[in-house]
This record gives C-alpha cells, sequence and structure tokens, in this order.
C-alpha cells in the first residue's frame, strides 16, 4: 500500500498536518495505535496561544470551530502562597491570547474535520524500515504493513519513527507530576473550588521542587498537577494502586501548606496518576534523511512548559504548508520545514520561564514576574 503522505500518529500535531494537507487537496493516511477515538482519556485543558496554536488553527481554516469549544473564564489565574494568601490574581477579559479548550474536544474538532477514513485506528507501530528504493515500511502490530512515500513522526515521546533519524531516546528528567481530579467541585469540594477560582492556580512556596497546581475544567471539575523534584525510585516506592495510602505519602510532602491546598491531593475522586516528565536532548537535530521527519514530542520532546501541543500543532501546518507550497518537491518541503522546526523548538524552550518560574530558588516571585510581564505585552 502506498499513500502520498503517511502519518504516524493521531494526536494533535498529526491531526493538523493532515486537516492542512486536506485544505489543499493532498491526500493522508493517518495510523492510529488506540483503536478508536473514545479509547483513552484525552487528558485536560489547554490554552491555544495566539502565536503558535492559533496560527496553525488558521492554517487548518478552523478557527470558527475552535471558537465554539473555547471554556470562557479559563484564562483567569492566581498564584498563592502555601498558607492560600493569594499573591497574585488576574481575571479573564478575553484580551489575554490563550483560550482554553479541552484536549478532547480539539481532538474531536480535528478528526471531524477529515474525510472519512483517513484515520486508521488500531495500528500500533512495531518499527520502521528504509527499503533499498529510499521509501521507509512501516510495520504494525496487527501483522499488518505499509509502505510510505513520505513518513512522518507524530508519534509522540517513544515515537518508533525517530529511530530511522536519530538514535536520541527522552530521559528522565528528575521531576514528576502527578494528577488528581476534584468532581462536582462547588458543591463536593466547595473550600478547593473557592481557593482555585475560575481559571488555573498555582501553588508554591519557597521551598525549589515543590507545587500544586491547578485547572477548573469543564463540567465543574478540578484538574490538580502535583510537581515534585524527586528521584524515580522515590515514586516508585509509593503503591499508586492503593489509592489513600498514595495521596496520604503524597500530602506528607506537603508538610505546613494550607489544607484547601493539599485538599487537591487528599480529596481526589480518583487514584493518583503518576506522570514522570522525560525529555529529548535540547537541541537535538538530525541530517536530513530522505522521506521522512518527525514533529511534535517525536521531535522535540521538552518539559512541560505550557507549548507542547501548541508547538506540535505548528509543525503540523508548516510540514503541511510547506509541502503544498512545492507539489512534487518533497526534499525541498522537509529542507524548509525541518531547520525551522529546529529553530521554532528551541526559541521556545530559551524563551520559556515556566518550569525555572515554579522549581527555581526564588519561587513564587519569578512566577509573578512572568503573569506580570504576560499581561503588559
Amino acid at each position: 500500500m502506498n499513500t502520498p503522505v503517511t502519518i504516524i500518529g493521531a494526536g494533535l500535531g498529526g491531526l493538523t498536518l493532515a486537516r492542512v494537507l486536506h485544505v489543499h487537496g493532498i491526500p493522508s493516511a493517518v495510523y492510529e495505535a488506540e483503536a478508536s477515538p473514545a479509547a483513552r482519556s484525552q487528558g485536560g485543558m489547554l490554552d491555544i496561544h495566539d502565536y503558535n496554536g492559533q496560527l496553525a488553527l488558521e492554517a487548518a481554516e478552523l478557527m470558527d470551530e475552535f471558537r465554539g469549544i473555547v471554556l470562557e473564564g479559563r484564562q483567569a489565574l492566581r498564584v498563592l502562597d502555601i498558607d492560600g494568601t493569594v499573591l497574585f490574581e488576574r481575571a479573564d477579559d478575553g484580551t489575554g491570547g490563550r483560550p482554553e479548550a479541552q484536549r478532547g474536544d480539539l481532538r474531536k474538532m480535528l478528526l471531524d474535520s477529515l474525510p472519512e477514513g483517513t484515520v486508521r485506528w488500531g495500528h500500533k507501530v512495531t518499527g520502521a524500515r528504509t527499503l533499498a528504493d529510499g521509501r521507509h515500511e512501516v510495520k504494525f502490530e496487527n501483522g499488518t504493513a505499509v509502505v510510505a512515500g513520505l513518513l512522518v513522526g507524530a508519534d509522540g515521546a517513544w515515537s518508533r519513527i525517530r529511530p530511522l533519524l536519530t538514535d536520541a531516546v527522552p530521559e528522565y528528567s528528575g521531576t514528576s507530576i502527578v494528577e488528581t481530579y476534584l468532581y462536582e467541585a462547588d458543591t463536593r469540594h466547595a473550600d478547593v473550588a473557592k481557593t482555585v477560582g475560575g481559571g488555573s492556580m498555582f501553588g508554591n512556596g519557597t521551598t525549589p521542587g515543590m507545587g500544586i497546581n491547578a485547572h477548573r475544567e469543564a463540567g465543574d471539575t478540578l484538574h490538580a498537577y502535583v510537581e515534585l523534584v524527586r528521584p524515580m525510585d522515590w515514586f516508585d516506592a509509593i503503591d499508586f494502586a492503593d489509592t489513600e495510602a498514595a495521596k496520604a505519602r503524597l500530602v506528607a510532602e506537603f508538610d505546613g501548606w494550607s489544607p484547601e491546598l493539599t485538599a487537591l491531593i487528599a480529596e481526589s475522586d480518583i487514584a493518583p496518576i503518576h506522570r514522570p516528565a522525560y525529555a529529548l536532548p535540547f537541541g537535538l537535530r538530525w541530517d536530513r534523511v530522505p522521506g521522512v521527519t518527525l514533529l511534535g514530542d517525536a521531535a522535540h520532546l521538552a518539559l512541560a512548559n505550557g507549548e507542547g501541543a501548541n508547538l506540535a500543532m505548528l509543525d503540523g501546518a508548516e510540514l503541511g504548508k510547506a509541502l503544498a507550497a512545492r507539489p512534487g518537491d518533497v526534499e525541498a518541503a522537509l529542507a524548509e520545514y525541518e531547520p525551522a522546526m529546529f529553530v521554532r523548538s528551541e526559541t521556545i524552550i530559551e524563551e520559556d520561564v515556566m518550569i525555572e518560574s515554579i522549581f527555581g530558588d526564588d519561587v513564587p516571585e519569578r512566577l509573578i514576574a512572568m503573569f506580570e510581564a504576560q499581561r503588559k505585552s
């Protein structure tokens, strides 16, 4: 089987690429490991930035649809000290440039914009290789295979396409996030809901490497992110299957913090979910390999900085536009796309101060300074 553009991974980046190609009349096939669009939860809220994610949606001709899924008021934010004191607060006046939407709604919007059959569900990649004629073969766990004229790895942190280009693999950063959820927050967790407010809340003290942050999501849900700098074996010693014991172990790390903050852990309606933060080497690049490229986390996985989904979508849009601008000359399009992608991802990481703001030595002053700067700009 041969298709003009073979995309591995139906995340936001791969789907944006498929959509932009469709806008320009270029067919593609997207192969996804998940069995269906509803195979798993798609995660929490995403702020879609006017300088990258929204540019991708404009290229995909989906801005009107995007406005229809934006959750109003969620750009509000506040920074709290460990005792619950509000150190900084910003209301959502609609001018923030980073409207929030649920990741699942974004993915559905992109899926609905593609011709039926574009995404091939239940295709988990087991390996990829370069053929003698320079094309690439991808094999799937279900026993099938595809030969690609142009192969795009949009398959995330543990990409099976990346080895065609580089030996680099993600490494544990030393930071982990533990996710919790509180449902029906305004009635069942009223004090916590008041503490979080209407949008995003950042709770950070003066001890580096600790934070309790939260989003108010759709459906009266609070989604919390407990951030800890700890070695992997520290987390391995926690039995996350024992919900109450895991919550108690995490709460113990925040001794002296406001009970309204630690309640985001203690009152979680689900078992805490451990998410180790992995990253590829900063500045990763590779020599041009004909007929294959990467986008999003497959190309430049970094620590959580609010830019990952936005960059993946912009990567997909820029690659689609480059291919459309050079019909019949894939290599010229890739030679334009990759260097710009490298610079774009490196510049974001260099300029972004979110991780340093949360984990630096002068928390939370740096975080407040960052939000003040965003407001002025």
